[in-house]
């Protein structure tokens, strides 16, 4: 169900960031067009109430304007986090330049700098504490219900909630003998993967699928919406913290946690970063790193492991070989040295430069002197 937009301002300035909106966001999903609409509201706001005189593109400035702007960004109460102060200024500056082609306005792309984007906060790995995570399961599994037993999906394959409640009736894929994986489809990255699953989850999805009411045979998910796609991840939300209230964790728990408590499990189960980048459907390593927490106790289990593989140290000389009880005559080493001949000129060859290919011209002579002078001791 399509949800309903709210209206831009009325101000003179609104057909036109309403316009280049829709330009930059033609092949953009419709929530990225909600953050454009928003942006021009917030802007367009701001300007109608501190400087109502401004009614044309060619009488904004960057100051006082566009300073007062971010400004009010960072002053916004309750504060921003940097991440929705980047949103707005990066969807507002898109839109500056794709006005200042438009409109042929080129003052227009210098009313922001790049240097007016925040920068990211700094986001610490959020994974569950070992204790935490076990009490959680467990009023999970105690409780036995359609949330629970999805919530229990979401911290056993590291899904994001999202890309759950988008999952088939039919997710799971047979891969081997024995083996399962779960397709994960487009999700926030707009990518798709199987992840490897264990005989757990394929019993968690066949719990999924006997729960799904009588009247859902026509819906092709296996969590069914029902009132609308934006219901399901609140009552999930909901359900997480009732569990983790019922069992005396005071902390804010939410699902994304369960993606970071996954990764971090793989990790110091022995899966390889790159295996769990791919696990998680990132794109780089660094935003896998965000997941991961490291303690001391890894480093210490790392560091003792690989002292007891010391593959860092130069290996050993190899043993000198034992001489051997066959007679090499005279017609072996000719045929050795024919075989050093042909190697040598297949290598001269193929390089380019003429002063290299003399010196291999010489070495070729000499071997053709050495078998001569060995033709001669066999004769």
């Amino acid at each position: 169900m399509k949800s309903k937009q709210l209206p831009l301002p009325r101000h003179p300035l609104t057909r036109f960031f309403r316009a280049a909106a829709e330009s930059v966001s033609t092949s953009l999903s419709e929530s990225s067009v909600r953050c454009y609409r928003g942006t021009i509201r917030h802007f367009l706001g701001y300007l109608g109430t501190r400087y109502p005189q401004v009614r044309s593109l060619d009488q904004l400035r960057r100051d006082p304007h566009l300073i007062g702007w971010l400004a009010l960004l960072r002053s916004h109460n309750p504060p921003l986090v940097a991440h929705s102060r980047a949103r707005y200024v990066i969807h507002l500056r898109r839109m500056f330049d794709e006005l200042a082609w438009i409109q042929q306005l080129p003052a227009l792309a210098r009313l922001l700098d790049p240097d007016d984007i925040p920068r990211k906060e700094h986001c610490l790995p959020r994974p569950l504490t070992p204790e935490q995570d076990q009490l959680i399961q467990q009023e999970l599994w105690r409780r036995n219900d359609f949330l629970s037993t999805a919530l229990l999906l979401i911290r056993h394959t590291g899904m994001r909630i999202g890309e759950c409640i988008d999952l088939p009736v039919d997710c799971l894929r047979p891969i081997g003998l024995d083996q399962w994986a779960i397709h994960v489809p487009l999700g926030k990255l707009k990518t798709e993967r199987l992840v490897p699953v264990d005989s757990l989850v394929c019993q968690l999805v066949d719990r999924l699928r006997s729960m799904r009411p009588p009247n859902a045979s026509s819906d092709r998910l296996l969590l069914p919406r029902g009132r609308g796609r934006w219901l399901l991840p609140i009552r999930l939300r909901d359900a997480l913290r009732d569990a983790a209230t019922a069992v005396g964790i005071t902390a804010r728990i939410v699902p994304h946690q369960f993606r970071h408590t996954y990764a971090t499990e793989l990790l110091r189960a022995g899966v390889t970063l790159a295996a769990v980048m791919k696990l998680l459907g990132h794109k780089t390593p660094h935003m896998t790193l965000h997941y991961l927490e490291i303690t001391q106790a890894d480093l210490q289990r790392e560091y003792q492991l690989a002292r007891t593989h010391p593959r860092h140290l130069v290996p050993a000389l190899p043993a000198p070989c034992a001489p051997s009880s066959t007679v090499l005559d005279p017609t072996v080493i000719l045929n050795s040295l024919q075989s050093a001949q042909h190697v040598l000129e297949m290598f001269r060859r193929t390089l380019p430069e003429e002063a290299t290919r003399r010196l291999l011209d010489r070495l070729s002579n000499r071997l053709v002197k050495i078998s001569a002078a060995i033709r001669k001791l066999n004769k």
